[in-house]
């Protein structure tokens, strides 16, 4: 049964151990990761492999910056569920490939419509960055309007929306 639940919150808010405590409870394996990081410095190479240990054996792990409508649509079937973790970073992956910001709609657009064709549960992770100031530079700008704008895309179609605070979640959709 396709699901689609969205999770939001601040850097550090609980999301992700969030959505994978619930993708824990509820799914089965195999259980595919979709991870948009890219491991550009020792840093994140010890934060995914930690990560990656925390997950444990149940968990394929795909890692996908960019093409993510092709990986879902093409492995979807293969898995109980999807935890993609996050819309921030692919949005900040597509942006560093110099796509404008109607290209990026258009990405945006392409996975709405992947999400719901797609027949298992997805739970995708992303930040809340319009509850800060308003950004001093015109690319941080364009930055926080497309990840809101995808943001609220999501959350129209998505069947659960959950926003999480210090590690507390609260639900703000929940058409289930």
């Amino acid at each position: 049964m396709n699901s689609i639940q969205l999770v939001l919150g601040g850097c550090r808010s609980g999301k992700s151990k969030y959505a994978l405590t619930y993708a824990n409870t509820y799914w089965q394996p195999p259980k595919c990761f979709l991870a948009t990081s890219e491991p550009l410095d020792n840093e994140m190479h010890a934060r995914i492999a930690n990560h990656k240990k925390e997950r444990g054996p149940d968990w394929h792990t795909m890692e996908c910056p960019i093409t993510i409508c092709d990986t879902i649509h093409n492995n979807a079937h293969n898995y109980s569920g999807i935890l993609l973790d996050c819309i921030t970073l692919w949005i900040s992956n597509l942006m560093c490939r110099d796509m404008d910001d109607d290209l990026i709609k258009q990405q945006i657009s392409l996975f709405l419509d992947t999400l719901k064709k797609i027949e298992c549960p997805i739970i995708i992770v992303s930040n809340e960055v319009g509850l800060g100031i308003v950004p001093d530079n015109q690319m941080a700008r364009l930055y926080r309007d497309l990840v809101g704008y995808a943001n609220q895309q999501i959350a129209e179609i998505a069947d659960r929306v959950v926003f999480m605070v210090a590690g507390r979640p609260m639900t703000v959709k929940n058409d289930v």
